[in-house]
């Protein structure tokens, strides 16, 4: 009868053992499941905030760089807002166009009146859409979508373009 009590007894110890490792392996499981959907979560967004945050960083570096007088205006080029910046070297003028075009943020940079059209610019970076809108002296750069955001730019330099 002894027997019968132990053996059960260890019976039980065992079963016991194995279904707290069973409960251990399935709070592992569990846990790595929503880890997992954490990281893709904040990949998510990392990826929107930076599609966002560059575009605007990008336009605005270009801006400050080509801050000059009457240098900088926000045009409209077959029904598209783009942004001109206006550069002159040796004599030559030369124009830099960012805009938004077929899904995408694209410059391009050439020799005024060169005849090149939005369809040639380099793709910078994918975007849903990019607008543009001076007044004065503040311009207004807005990138939509999820990660849209806007930016207000106070161009430093006035006057016409020489």
């Amino acid at each position: 009868m002894r027997q019968k009590g132990e053996q059960r007894g260890q019976i039980m110890g065992t079963l016991f053992t194995m279904l707290l490792f069973l409960v251990f392996v399935m709070c592992a499981l569990f846990t790595v499941l929503a880890g997992g959907k954490v990281y893709e979560n904040i990949g998510g967004r990392m990826a929107d905030n930076y599609t966002g945050s560059v575009a605007l960083q990008y336009i605005a570096n270009k801006v400050r760089q080509g801050d000059q007088a009457g240098m900088v205006r926000v045009i409209e080029v077959e029904n598209t807002p783009v942004l001109e910046l206006s550069q002159q070297f040796d004599e030559r003028y030369y124009i830099s166009w960012i805009y938004y075009y077929d899904g995408s943020i694209r410059e391009l940079f050439t020799q005024k009146d060169s005849g090149l059209e939005l369809a040639d610019g380099i793709e910078i970076l994918e975007c849903e859409g990019l607008f543009f809108e001076q007044q004065g002296q503040l311009l207004t750069v807005e990138t939509t979508g999820e990660s849209g955001g806007r930016l207000l730019l106070s161009l430093r330099s006035a006057g016409g373009m020489p």
